[in-house]
Parts: structure tokens; C-alpha cells; sequence
């Protein structure tokens, strides 16, 4: 059932295949051990429950010298696929460094960003949103923050897009991303020695430096944390800004609304998100016998879950399916849940709201002027192409 996911029409709007999924109940089995929630209270319970988790890391018998591996010879993950402790404390040392002052800091910067690139779209006329505009910001936001070199930044957009593709789950796309994964490593490594030597003040020195009780990040864990923190931030933010922008058009009303009173702009990237989440499903393993809903799982059973179901959920959201730039304070799993809830949910608020206010109070009306392109991904939901022109 699960491969109508990857169909093309399902792509383009997976929200009807969705209320069927929903339509057999909130959770069930879809085989032994592989549950499907779709349920927003269900989905919002098993995201914040220690009863699921990501088990134990895969261990490397011959790891590739840009395979990072612990002492006991498991694959790094990022704090993003680990279960407590390891979660704990990793994410306790990456938040000593990526702070809430820092995100405040950022504000001037991604306003004239903002501008700039929106200036450029309105001198060529018409324009790929993604390319000029929603691709861009975020990139050159996050890769600043890290200390990225100018020079290398056109490099990570490849990187990322495969990295992106790699959080799919394997039952659904198989997808060579060691060559890029590695090709990260390898290059992170190498800067991280350099902001060893001389630091620069930029999220990824203050990562190289960052400490608690003697305890600091290991080079494995500096390195993917480092990939982590600049897919996260360049893919999601991305589609927050191309599906938001697409809502939009595709929804004229609210279009002039918002564009009338761009004060609503904050809640309207929350509804942003929730009608249209980047982010559409995540997995979770059962770490011993627990329910979920009145479903009964035991221990090692695997539990999708469709984030972007929940999200249009018609118990817990009236008219799920109406885009809604008004809605009383919308309620969404699209950043996350319980200990994983996003750690950089602050800036991409931040970066979707400076945008869009630049966007809309560009003082000229815009249109599509051609059929989206939506990129060939299931987690991560996002277009590829949004030509737009300015009246």
C-alpha cells in the first residue's frame, strides 16, 4: 500500500491517499510488526513516548575511513536517529553552541537577504522561486552560521538534495548516498582541523570548542552533526518557503489577505506548515511491548508515521483540507514531537516569516506561470520548480 507514495500523482497531492490510509483507521497493521499512524493525537502520543525509539546503531566490522564509527565500531548517527542517553547528551552539547541568542543575532542578516534576493527576482521579471529565491536564503543562512566558505557553498546543495533522498525509508526508495555522505565527512573533517587551529567564531568553531563537565563532541559526532545541521537547515526551510508560496497561489483569497495585512504572517506560516508540511512522515521502532491508539505492538515492530496526515487530521482540525491563514493558532507535527522536536524551529519560523514579508510587501502582485515540479522525494516533501512572474 505504501508504494502509492512514490506514484507520481501521489507525489503532486498525497493528501486523498492520505484520508484513505486515515479512513482504515487512525493506526493499523499493514503487515506483521509495520504499523501506518495517521491519527494526529496517536501520532503526537508514539512521537513523545520512550516506548519508541531508533534501536541500537548498525556496527561496522570494516568501516571506510569516512564512515565514522564509536569505540565499539557503530555507525555516528546524528542525534536526530538516537535514542537516550546518547540523544541526551548529544543534544544537550550541540544546543550549548546553537543558541536561541544566536538565531535572535541572525534577524539583520536574513532581512537583507531577503531583500536582496527579492530585489533580483523583481528586475528578471519572471523567475524560478526555487532557484532564485527558496533555495538560496536558507543555504547561504546556514552555511554563514556554520562558517561555510563562500567558495565551497555551491558544492552542498548536491550533498544535501542526496542526504535528503537518504531519509527516506529504506522500504520505500533505495538510494545510493554513501559517495555524498562520505564526500561530507571528508570535508568537514578537514575543516574542522582548520577551525581547530584558528577558530572564527561561527557555529562550527563554537561546535569544534563545545563542552560540558570535560565531556565534549567526538570528530565523528562533530562531523554529522555539522551534515545534520546544514541539511536541516538548507532542505526543510526550502519547503516550507515553496510549498507556502504555492498554498498561496493556489488560494487567491487568502493571497490577498495576507498580502493585505502581512501582521498575520506569523500565524500563516504556522498554517503553512501544517497544511502543507516539508517534512511528511518519520519512522520509529518499538522498544518493547506497548500499544499505540488500541492497537496492541510488540517489541521491534517498525511504525510509520505520516506526519502529513496527522497534520489534516478532521478530530483535532476543523475543514483539514481549507487552507486557512486565519486559523485559531493551527496545531502540526511538522517540526517534530517530544524529545526530537526541532532543534532550529526557531530560524526557520524566523527565515519563512522575513521572506515572506519581503515577498508580499514587494508592492507588485505575482503569478505561476507554469505547471510546480515537485522533487522525486516522500519524507521530505518540496518542489523542485515554481515559475512565478511579477505583474
Amino acid at each position: 500500500m505504501l508504494e502509492n507514495l512514490l506514484t507520481p500523482e501521489t507525489r503532486t497531492d498525497p493528501y486523498p491517499f492520505y484520508r484513505q490510509v486515515f479512513d482504515r483507521g487512525p493506526v493499523f497493521a499493514a503487515a506483521d510488526g509495520f504499523f501506518v499512524v495517521s491519527g494526529f493525537e496517536e501520532a503526537s502520543a508514539l512521537l513523545k513516548s520512550p516506548a519508541f525509539g531508533h534501536g541500537e546503531p548498525e556496527v561496522l566490522p570494516d568501516p571506510h575511513e569516512n564512515e565514522p564509527v564509536d569505540e565499539q565500531g557503530r555507525v555516528v548517527r546524528s542525534f536526530l536517529a538516537l535514542d537516550p542517553p546518547d540523544h541526551t547528551r548529544l543534544r544537550r552539547l550541540v544546543s550549548k553552541a546553537f543558541t536561541p541568542r544566536m538565531i535572535e543575532q541572525l534577524a539583520p542578516r536574513i532581512e537583507e537577504l531577503a531583500k536582496e534576493l527579492v530585489a533580483k527576482a523583481l528586475e528578471m521579471g519572471e523567475f524560478d522561486l526555487m532557484t532564485e529565491i527558496a533555495k538560496p536564503l536558507p543555504v547561504v543562512v546556514i552555511s554563514e552560521m556554520l562558517g561555510v566558505p563562500l567558495a565551497d557553498r555551491g558544492r552542498f546543495e548536491g550533498w544535501s538534495h542526496a542526504m535528503g533522498r537518504a531519509l527516506d525509508p529504506s522500504f520505500l526508495i533505495a538510494k545510493e548516498t554513501v559517495a555524498a555522505r562520505r564526500e561530507f565527512v571528508a570535508y568537514f573533517r578537514e575543516l574542522a582541523k582548520e577551525r581547530r587551529k584558528r577558530p572564527t567564531g561561527d557555529l562550527f568553531s563554537d561546535l569544534v570548542s563545545v563542552s560540558d563537565e570535560g565531556d565534549r563532541l567526538s570528530e565523528g559526532e562533530l562531523v554529522i552533526t555539522a551534515m545534520l545541521l546544514l541539511v536541516a537547515g538548507h532542505e526543510t526551510t526550502t519547503n516550507l518557503i515553496g510549498n507556502g508560496i504555492l498554498a498561496l497561489l493556489n488560494h487567491p483569497e487568502q493571497h490577498r489577505e495576507l498580502a493585505g495585512d502581512r501582521s498575520k504572517i506569523p500565524n500563516a506560516v504556522e498554517e503553512m506548515l501544517r497544511y502543507d508540511s516539508p517534512v511528511q512522515l518519520t519512522t520509529r521502532l518499538a522498544l518493547r511491548d506497548t500499544t499505540i491508539g488500541d492497537e496492541v505492538v510488540g517489541k521491534g515492530a517498525q511504525a510509520v508515521v505520516l506526519l502529513g496526515a496527522a497534520n489534516r487530521d478532521p478530530r483535532t482540525h476543523e475543514n483539514p483540507d481549507r487552507f486557512d491563514v486565519d486559523r485559531p493558532s493551527p496545531r502540526h507535527l511538522a517540526l517534530g514531537q517530544g524529545i526530537h522536536f526541532c532543534l532550529g524551529a526557531p530560524l526557520a519560523r524566523m527565515e519563512g516569516r522575513i521572506l515572506f514579508e519581503a515577498l508580499l510587501g514587494a508592492g507588485r502582485a505575482f503569478h505561476r506561470t507554469a505547471d510546480p515540479v515537485w522533487v522525486k522525494q516522500v519524507t521530505l516533501r518540496g518542489l523542485e520548480s515554481l515559475r512565478l512572474e511579477f505583474a
